[in-house]
């Protein structure tokens, strides 16, 4: 575990923390930015006047992630952890925690039910459409990890897709597909726009109804 938790921080905090594009590429990907617009909130965004990432709040940050579908803050590092501690010989030994250690089995599983809300294409569109050109190869590295966090955490906990042993949460995930993936199609749209005219108090409203729709789709909102 400690080998884990070492591995996981470290390839967290130099994409989060070192790598200096990844501030501008948050704010371009997600609808961050434009939380503040909505009264939606009953404190600031952030906890002071600066931009970095360190004096963003907590639950605009997992929020905004989970309206593209990334829900990049409960998985990044995740997938580096498994993968790094498997490739010193020790998959069998993780297989066995899963299989004998509630705590960690429990996580695994809170993992695995994240990544089953996370939805790779979905992610990407709002990349292409919103995202610099010079940014979006930050977009496909990270896409990169969620795919390696999902094969990982399968290896671990024997599974053969993502919340197979939980068919009812599943069944609940497939049925509001229909519903989700339109409404984020529509907030892409409206970032699209809403990004050249900010003003537009039109725009602004359409996207509280997506933000709103999106939310009421995933459950897990701020915290993960």
């Amino acid at each position: 575990m400690e080998e884990i938790s070492k591995i996981s921080c470290e390839n967290y905090r130099s994409t989060v923390y070192e790598n200096p594009e990844f501030l501008a590429y948050f704010h371009e990907a997600t609808p961050q930015a434009e939380l503040g617009f909505l009264n939606i909130g009953s404190r600031p965004t952030r906890r002071k006047a600066s931009v970095g990432i360190g004096h963003l709040r907590a639950i605009p940050w997992v929020f905004a992630w989970t309206q593209t579908r990334f829900v990049l803050p409960a998985w990044l590092g995740v997938g580096a952890g498994l993968k790094g501690v498997c490739e010193k010989g020790h998959t069998e030994d993780l297989q066995a925690m899963y299989k004998e250690w509630p705590f960690f089995q429990c996580t695994i599983d809170l993992i695995e039910m994240v990544l089953g809300k996370a939805d790779i294409p979905i992610a990407k569109h709002y990349d292409e459409v919103l995202v610099s050109k010079s940014r979006q190869q930050l977009g496909s590295e990270l896409r990169g990890e969620l795919s390696t966090t999902e094969k990982y955490v399968l290896v671990v906990s024997g599974h053969e897709k993502l919340s197979e042993d939980n068919r009812s949460l599943r069944r609940l995930i497939e049925s509001r597909l229909p519903y989700l993936n339109p409404m984020n199609m529509l907030q892409v749209e409206i970032l699209r726009r809403l990004r050249s005219d900010d003003d537009n108090h039109k725009l602004r409203d359409a996207l509280l109804i997506t933000i709103n729709g999106i939310a009421a789709g995933m459950r897990n909102t701020a915290r993960v």
